[in-house]
């Protein structure tokens, strides 16, 4: 088990920007693949965006891709989402976990089934 802790969230304008983060303390973050999720007041968490344990693999999902950028730095254990062109539907509450990164079969699966606080983030005028 890993303890990340997503931060960064808020309230943005349609339109505007915002980066969220996913951090880890105490020990190497590239050891893993890690994804984003988020979660929708009354709707099914859905997995957004993941990256590989180098960063040299990533995907987004068909809701996201064009508008939003997963990166990271290993050297501070970190996992970023640049957001960017944010509607009201990317309103909700934005989770990071290690996941599989396994194209086709097995790409932004969670590997495990626990969950942190998250990060709300909020697009409205």
């Amino acid at each position: 088990q890993v303890d990340l802790v997503e931060s960064g969230g808020g309230l943005v304008q349609p339109g505007g920007s915002l980066v969220i983060s996913c951090a880890a303390s105490g020990f190497t973050l590239d050891h893993y693949d890690i994804g984003w999720f988020r979660q929708a007041p009354g709707k099914e968490r859905e997995a957004i965006s993941c990256i590989s344990g180098s960063g040299s693999g990533t995907h987004y999902s068909d809701s996201v891709k064009g508008r939003f950028t997963i990166s990271r730095d290993n050297a501070k254990s970190t996992v970023y989402l640049q957001m960017t062109s944010l509607k009201s539907e990317d309103t909700g509450v934005y989770y990071c976990a290690p996941v599989w990164y396994r194209p086709p079969e097995r790409l932004c699966a969670p590997v495990y089934d626990y969950w942190g606080q998250g990060t709300q983030v909020t697009v409205s005028s």
